[in-house]
Formats: C-alpha cells, structure tokens, sequence
C-alpha cells in the first residue's frame, strides 16, 4: 500500500519523534510510505475560529498533495477529523470538489485505526515496559469512534500494563483556542485530568493527539509532577519512547 503521511504541522515542530514513530510503524506493516515536503496545517485553526476561507484554500493545497495517494493517515485524531468530517463541509457548494473531498475523506485515517481496521497489525514492534494510563482525545472519539483501536494494539505488547483512569473520554482543557479564549476554565479541566492520571500510578500518560498531551505535560510539570511520562502513543507501540 502506498501511504500518504500527513505528519501535522504540531509534531512537525514540537516533537516531529512522533513522525518517525509513526513511519516505523507504517513500514512495518508492509506499507510504502511518502512525505509530501510541502504539506502545511489542516487549516483546523482557522476553521474553528471562524475563518472558513483560510480554511478553504488549505483544503485545496492538501488534495493537491495527498488525492494520489491510495491511503492518508495521520498521527492525530484532531486534524484526521478536520479532513475527514469538515473539508467536505467546506466544498457542499461545489458538487466537483465535495465529491472529490468525500472520496479523499474515506481513504484518509487517525493512526491506530489504520493500523487496526486497515493494515492489520498484529503486534506492535515496540518495547516499553511498565504501565500506563490512555487518554481519549476529543476529535478522534466523537468524530472518527477512534477508543478501542490503541488498547486493542498496546495489549499486543507483552510487558504493558493499562491502567484505566477515571474519566478517561473527558476533555483535558486544550481544544486548541478555546485554552486560549477560557484559560481558567480550561486550567481546572487539565487539573481534573493530571489528578486522574496521577491516581492511576501509571509511568506513563499517553494519547494520540499531540496538542492534548503538550496540555497535560504543561500542566503535571508546573504542578510539580516531573515523574510520570508523557508520550503519544505512535512512541510506544513503535519503540521511539526514549529521548535520544
């Protein structure tokens, strides 16, 4: 199968580690896997604040790049939503380019249920050892039903024990601007989270989405929890968990 990786702009230029996790674990599925050089932002950003048209005219550069591919797949829950559910919103007017949106949309997939539902991993190839707790962003459970796909791949790994917390589906406070628009309310989110995640006395928090793990990063190191780890879990099944 010839892969698109649609690597994000956030794990582009916060821990682009991830990105490499995420062709290992393509690769090792048989997969052959292309990086458009020129990709960019979903356009998510401006979509959700209003701007439609910015939006628009990213939509328009990712088909250009990626509507060859026979897959796209996308190491987070957030943006895969962006292009599977909203760039066809974006084209309802235009019957051409909703109809070539909506056949991209169905090729396109968040990570762990392309490996699931389309590459068939049996076993992940990484090594971690010890315990964790999974956090279920928002976009990848209520728009792409993405919950039981990294359970179902990190109970392949034989030394990995998942401690479920509570409230797990819960919001950690990111959603991208509204951190910024409702900071307060958006802090006691992320501390409902960390002390979830600390009752569980996981090593480790992981997720799929970047931006919701930079939050919950953010917010057990400033209140003062330098222990548990946090990693996406593209690190974890790949074996790319360790700071080189």
């Amino acid at each position: 199968m010839r892969v698109g990786l649609f690597v994000t702009c956030l794990v582009d230029s916060m821990r682009p580690r991830i990105g490499f996790a995420t062709i290992k674990l393509l690769e090792s599925t048989g997969c052959e896997v292309v990086f458009p050089k020129q990709q960019t932002c979903c356009g998510q950003p401006g979509f959700n604040s209003g701007d439609k048209e910015s939006a628009k005219a990213l939509a328009l550069k990712f088909i250009a790049e990626f509507e060859s591919f026979e897959y796209v797949v996308v190491p987070s829950g957030s943006c895969a939503g962006m292009i599977k559910v909203h760039y066809p919103e974006l084209f309802q007017d235009d019957p051409s380019l909703f109809a070539r949106f909506t056949k991209l949309s169905q090729r396109t997939f968040e990570l762990t249920d392309f490996l699931v539902k389309i590459a068939k991993l049996e076993k992940a190839p990484g090594n971690f050892k010890g315990s964790l707790t999974y956090h279920d962003s928002c976009s990848g459970l209520r728009q792409l039903d993405v919950y039981k796909q990294p359970r179902q791949l990190l109970a392949t790994m034989p030394d990995v024990t998942v401690n479920e917390m509570v409230e797990s589906t819960t919001c950690c406070g990111f959603g991208g601007t509204f951190s910024v628009k409702y900071g307060e309310l958006s802090t006691r989110m992320a501390d409902n989270k960390c002390q979830h995640i600390t009752e569980t006395h996981a090593d480790a928090i992981v997720g799929g989405d970047l931006g919701c793990l930079l939050n919950i990063e953010g917010r057990l190191r400033r209140t003062g929890n330098h222990k548990t780890k946090v990693l996406h879990v593209a690190e974890v099944l790949s074996g790319l968990d360790k700071e080189e």
